[in-house]
């Protein structure tokens, strides 16, 4: 499989057409994350007991806190190894020939995260437009209970390195003008600008920065805006250095940003695996705050 052969978005009703086949995998692969009540308030929460509720008929759950995730990490999230990936991959009936289609309960973010995840290996995976709502939205059945489809017996897939994250290093080579490349924030203007709550240990941002909120890529309903229009967003980003790095607070956000550029035709793309989590840990790299532009950045440092 490659990283480009299949469209990375797909339709409810593409889904249910899907799902009259076989080796269809479904995976919910929510995290709930209760905004921060004070700065350093970080209490993400599995979203089982909401697919135990509620999931697409034949879908499994897979919980994105111990699975597909570095499991002996210091930071939440971290990309696997690839021998955690393969062995998570088996796990979820995921092998030659399958076709993936990842969703969330929430607003994309969770299922592009595993999707970056799975690009990055030569995986192709697709991510439910609009999630779960969109698919009750369309009218679509739901099924509860704890009794997902079985994971069956499949030959493993080969799992690349396609070099699709940064690391520290080259977001500070980027944000220091030491090393090409462009910086994006995917949080909201709010979290940028650092004048709301973080989960982090600081506010703001890494110097250097534009924002690209990755919730301002969605429209009214939670679906992935067209295109054009996702590249009218990103406007500002057309004639920008590569890498585009793309950096939100813990490398989940970033990806669904990343998914919407992907689809509005940009390449040469990289999220920052630890984003703010592991920056703002570190007290001698910089974060700045302030809304004016990237160039210069003018803001105050803290």
């Amino acid at each position: 499989m490659t990283q480009t052969s299949v469209t990375p978005l797909i339709g409810s009703e593409a889904l249910a057409q899907l799902l009259t086949g076989s080796d269809v995998v479904v995976l919910d692969v929510t995290v709930h994350f209760p905004p921060a009540r004070f700065d350093g308030d970080y209490r993400p929460e599995s979203g089982y007991a909401g697919w135990v509720d509620a999931h697409i008929p034949g879908s499994r759950h897979v919980d994105l806190m111990t699975t597909f995730s570095d499991r002996d990490a210091s930071l939440h999230f971290t990309k696997p190894t690839a021998e955690q990936l393969s062995l998570d991959l088996a796990a979820a009936g995921i092998g030659v020939g399958s076709t993936i289609v990842l969703y969330d309960q929430g607003s994309m973010t969770w299922a592009s995260r595993l999707w970056w995840v799975l690009r990055n290996a030569g995986i192709d995976a697709r991510v439910l437009d609009g999630g779960l709502a969109a698919w009750t939205w369309h009218g679509f059945p739901v099924e509860s209970g704890d009794e997902g489809a079985p994971a069956h017996s499949v030959a493993p897939c080969g799992v690349v390195d396609l070099d699709l994250w940064a690391d520290r290093d080259d977001v500070a080579a980027v944000s220091a003008g030491t090393s090409s490349g462009t910086l994006v924030c995917a949080l909201s203007p709010e979290q940028f600008a650092g004048t709301e709550k973080t989960r982090y240990s600081r506010r703001g941002h890494i110097p250097g920065s534009r924002n690209l909120s990755a919730k301002s890529l969605l429209d009214d309903n939670g679906l992935m805006l067209p295109a054009t229009d996702v590249s009218v967003r990103a406007r500002e980003l057309s004639a920008s250095a590569a890498p585009i790095i793309i950096y939100c607070g813990g490398g989940v956000s970033a990806c669904l940003s990343a998914l919407g550029l992907v689809i509005s035709g940009y390449d040469a793309i990289k999220v920052y695996d630890g984003s703010l989590e592991e920056w703002t840990a570190d007290p001698t790299l910089p974060m700045v705050t302030g809304i004016e532009p990237a160039e210069g950045d003018r803001c105050r440092e803290s």
